[in-house]
């Protein structure tokens, strides 16, 4: 009995993506895979027809029918108003899982490090790729971090499923939670919580500076890392070059409900139309869609196939080199060096085995949060003036009153008030956090409405607040560095 084709979207991009993504078909139709994709265009061309989001709402209806993306690269115009298409596309399908595996393919490629073969799970839609940005002052600009104990949980506990699903034995967390204590912090404790529940797979915690460094210089110590978006998205690319190229990178975005699958480069538009573009990274890409959808052993077909082609020496020419390489191909040649070789395995790289299937859906599993007692008991305004610390101090205590009283200014979150250091160097951006004058004494909104308007009356500019809070009786703010 025959079995049915699964419907695809399929993008081809822009820049090299066409060249590529034909290629990539070709190989994917010849090894048996059963798909019906279903082309739209995103991208460039779109942008240009004023759609500043780079996709139409007959893509997005494509996409919520099919809920698989094959996607080539895409150029962003330049300029302003444009708006990242990968991050819109990610967020809107609550794509929250960015997985990139990392694999040495020593000695055909070079690279730094002969021995990894690691994967990096990235949490994909929160923290600064948020995209919350103000300018709020003359010489200061802000960016909103935003971190949710669900994000936390989701991704966490996709990366011990992954693990366990893919025979992997170690899972290392990186955050910054030495600095960044209650965003960082919770990520930390999150994963902590989730690895109880995976006795079997050894868990660690990094912070990431130094484990940015180990990895670059002892990648073969790690198996799968989980950590936040922007820290995934920088440890990505050092993994991708320490084993010998972005071009062979390739990517899943994994939700609930929808996935999608790229490489891990962009559009390349200096080499598009020249037929010498690596279809590798987006090959790889669909080899992790076909093991989405099921089709494991054409997903191993493909993949053994393409092992075997480069340890041939067969290569495209961003990889090539004399030392180990036997021929240089394009696009075209490269794609039918792959089909002529499926059905063989590698003789010196591992072969791969994809029994067909993901990890399991883990929504169903969040851990409830439950209402805390919340208690306002402050609030930080934020000024843009210009002037020393001590006389910005003088003129907001004498705005002190309704049950208020200034504690503490900071300046790019340093103290400076009271009792600076007059080394230290100020902008024209303050925070200004008044308290209550009560020890114990919950603050209203009105309160707070009431300072901000004598700040006013008094001519100065408070350009943003953040109200300080207790949970169930736990500050849940930051001190000044210092205080």
């Amino acid at each position: 009995m025959s079995v049915a084709s699964v419907p695809i979207t399929v993008a081809e991009g822009d820049g090299i993506g066409p060249e590529i993504m034909r290629a990539v078909l070709r190989i994917l139709d010849a090894a048996g895979a059963k798909i019906a994709p279903e082309t739209i265009e995103i991208g460039e061309r779109v942008y240009l027809r004023g759609q500043s989001s780079g996709i139409e709402a007959s893509a997005w209806e494509s996409l919520r029918r099919t809920k698989v993306f094959l996607k080539g690269p895409i150029t962003t115009p330049q300029g302003g108003g444009y708006k990242s298409l990968n991050v819109t596309v990610r967020k809107t399908l609550g794509l929250y899982a960015n997985v990139r595996p990392c694999v040495s393919y020593h000695p055909y490629v070079d690279c730094v490090h002969p021995k990894v073969d690691l994967v990096i799970v990235r949490e994909n839609e929160e923290d600064t790729y948020a995209g919350i940005e103000h300018r709020q002052s003359d010489e200061v600009y802000q960016c909103l971090k935003l971190v949710s104990r669900p994000g936390c949980e989701k991704i966490c506990r996709y990366a011990f499923e992954y693990a366990r699903v893919n025979g992997r034995k170690k899972v290392t967390c990186m955050t910054k939670d030495n600095i960044m204590k209650i965003t960082d912090g919770l990520f930390h404790r999150v994963f902590d919580d989730v690895a109880k529940e995976y006795p079997e797979i050894a868990a660690n915690h990094m912070i990431i500076d130094i484990g940015a460094a180990k990895m670059a210089t002892r990648p073969a110590d790690f198996d799968v890392i989980v950590t936040l978006n922007l820290y995934g998205d920088i440890l990505s690319d050092i993994a991708a070059e320490v084993t010998g190229s972005v071009g062979l990178g390739g990517s899943a975005n994994i939700g609930s409900q929808c996935a999608m699958f790229e490489a891990v480069h962009g559009s390349a538009p200096d080499i598009s139309g020249k037929g010498i573009a690596n279809p590798s990274g987006l090959l790889l890409g669909a080899i992790m869609m076909l093991v989405h959808i099921g089709q494991g052993e054409v997903a191993t077909r493909i993949h053994n196939a393409w092992l075997r082609t480069i340890e041939e020496g067969l290569h495209t020419g961003d990889i090539f080199s004399p030392k180990v390489s036997k021929e240089k191909l394009g696009t075209e040649a490269f794609a039918k060096a792959v089909l002529d070789r499926l059905g063989k395995q590698p003789e010196k790289l591992a072969p791969v085995a994809y029994a067909g299937g993901a990890p399991v859906a883990v929504e169903g599993r969040l851990t409830p949060t439950h209402p805390a007692k919340k208690e306002r008991v402050g609030v930080d305004v934020f000024l843009h003036w210009r002037g020393a610390p001590d006389t910005l101090g003088a003129l907001l205590e004498e705005l002190n009153g309704d049950g208020l009283k200034l504690t503490m200014i900071s300046n790019r979150g340093l103290k400076v008030w009271p009792n600076g250091h007059p080394e230290t160097f100020c902008t024209d951006h303050w925070r200004c956090r008044y308290e209550s004058i009560k020890p114990g004494a919950l603050v209203s909104v009105m309160q707070v409405m009431s300072l901000i308007m004598r700040m006013s009356n008094a001519g100065l500019d408070p350009v943003k607040t953040e109200h300080l809070f207790l949970f169930d009786g736990t500050p849940a703010y930051s001190l000044g560095q210092g205080q």
